[in-house]
């Protein structure tokens, strides 16, 4: 990618946050390695930063979720089967929208 970051006095502006906020995520993506400083450039967007990113949020906030799901699951009485079976139906796009 290589693309070039808005610095966090730019990101601040933006988004109408102080620039210690802004700095504080950027300093956070940078490490979790989605960005990376060319010292004296500023920070730019990792080569890998979207399948760095998918990762994250497959292995954190998904699992968070089926957490939760299979909780609710446990607390309505529903074996693994019957909640496979609903998950395999969402799934195939054949559950109600």
């Amino acid at each position: 990618m290589d693309d070039k970051v808005y610095s966090q006095y730019k990101l601040a502006e933006m988004f109408n946050i102080n620039p210690a906020t802004a700095a504080k995520g950027l300093t956070k993506l940078a490490e979790d390695g989605i960005l990376y400083d060319k010292r004296g450039l500023g920070k730019f967007v990792a080569d890998d930063a979207k399948e760095k990113v998918i990762d994250k949020r497959k292995n954190q906030t998904l699992k968070r979720m089926l957490e939760e799901i299979v909780q609710e699951a446990d607390r309505l009485n529903m074996d693994e089967e019957e909640l496979m079976a609903m998950m395999k139906v969402v799934m195939n796009g054949e559950g109600e929208r």
